[in-house]
């Protein structure tokens, strides 16, 4: 088809099961203790006879959590990225476990990646962040399932994931890309004319940039449809995340930029679209609940019956569909371009809307300063290293010198303010 790339298949595809296993699957989950972590758990919970959790992976912050978590699911291992909660994690599983043998502890910020690549059916990637890439590299060359939910790693890392990642490898688990993935099922990739993707509007839709200069950070933490962390959250609303959603969609499922387009869709009943040759475009919709997406990524090609809420066609509801506004909102703009330019440019884009977004959180840059610093960075950085050549520590130190620019730059631009 026109515009196809030449590669032999997308990194996600409905049609292909990679490794598939009948029975109970063996699970392992990293970032445990998040929300996609913790609704993760509560499904398997639910379904124990579909799903087993050997391992559990966390930062450290809650080692209560964590270790109530392994005593539940009954886990081989767990892992900290934090050496410094070993005791307390150690004493937090002794209160869960008492004279039981409790699991094994794997610690230090390479635990996770280990964990990734044991002896299990799939990775629930739920880190956030980039740090999420080399568990995420870990998990593709041990030959697991990967369910994707930390599209960071995706995003700065994508010639390295494609280069490692087998044709249906990847599950991917945000709401958006499960929705694309479970309506590419219905048609051949060759009539796929355009994949569409939706976006709530976040709490700023239908204002101009000029009425989003004096926003505050409690402005922009209050998510119409959504609960989600603090940085996810500020990202919706500048719509970062849909920029960076649109690149995930392009190296998922292979389909070019300008055949993948962004609607603003405030209720965020309707997930995405894909729209066919033939004129049909099929939606996939359920209510605002990230546990139907996570049950595609541990379940799929099967449904976990019960795993999220379903609409209740008897009460009347209105959906509604707008253009996206690219003036007040241009990140979804500039996504595309890093997304074209290829090559480290999407971690510096990554690496400093997260640092602008931590500079407005603490009051050190208007909210319509994130997507400028951002778009300053990508521009200052120029040509960013591609080709076959690419490596984690290129992405890394581009990630490096793309936090410090940031940082430069949105301490400038408030000096400049105060003066």
């Amino acid at each position: 088809m026109e515009g196809m790339s030449d590669s032999p298949a997308p990194l996600a595809d409905p049609h292909l099961t990679f490794d598939a296993a009948e029975g109970r699957r063996d699970i392992v989950i990293l970032g445990s203790t998040g929300s996609i972590g913790t609704q993760a758990i509560d499904l398997v919970l639910r379904n124990p006879g579909r799903f087993r959790v050997t391992g559990l992976s966390a930062a450290g912050g809650r080692v209560g959590l964590l270790a109530e978590q392994a005593r539940q699911l009954r886990v081989r291992t767990v892992a900290v990225a934090r050496e410094d909660v070993v005791p307390a994690l150690r004493e937090a599983l002794k209160a869960q476990y008492g004279n039981e043998p409790a699991p094994e502890i794997l610690a230090g910020p390479d635990a996770a990646t280990a964990l990734a690549a044991s002896d299990c059916h799939t990775v629930l990637n739920g880190i956030t962040g980039s740090i999420g890439l080399a568990p995420t590299l870990a998990a593709l060359e041990a030959g697991r399932t990967l369910a994707l939910a930390n599209k960071e790693s995706l995003i700065v890392g994508g010639p390295l994931v494609k280069a490692l990642a087998k044709p249906g490898q990847i599950i991917p688990v945000d709401s958006e890309h499960a929705a694309l993935f479970q309506a590419l099922a219905a048609g051949n990739r060759a009539d796929v004319r355009k994949l569409v993707v939706t976006a709530s509007g976040g709490p700023f839709r239908g204002r101009t940039k000029a009425e989003l200069a004096h926003v505050t950070p409690e402005d922009a933490l209050v998510h119409p449809t959504w609960a989600m962390g603090p940085m996810i959250t500020i990202n919706s609303a500048t719509l970062v995340n849909k920029g960076l959603e649109v690149i995930e969609a392009h190296l998922l499922y292979d389909i070019p930029f300008e055949r993948i387009e962004v609607v603003v869709h405030p209720q965020s009943y309707v997930h995405s679209m894909v729209e066919f040759t033939d004129g049909s475009t099929l939606a996939q919709a359920t209510p605002p609940d990230m546990r139907g997406p996570i049950a595609i990524g541990l379940g799929w090609p099967e449904r976990v019956p019960g795993a999220a809420p379903a609409f209740d066609w008897s009460k009347a509801s209105t959906w509604e569909f707008f253009p996206l506004d690219t003036d007040a909102f241009p990140s979804v703009g500039l996504a595309r371009l890093v997304g074209h330019l290829g090559g480290t440019a999407p971690a510096v884009f990554n690496a400093a809307n997260e640092e602008c977004v931590d500079a407005f959180l603490g009051g050190r840059l208007p909210f319509n300063g994130i997507v400028d610093t951002v778009a300053a960075v990508v521009a200052d950085h120029g040509t960013p290293r591609t080709g076959t050549s690419l490596t984690v520590e290129d992405v890394m130190e581009a990630e490096t010198w793309a936090r410090a620019r940031a940082r430069e730059l949105a301490a400038k631009a408030t000096a400049e303010a105060r003066a």
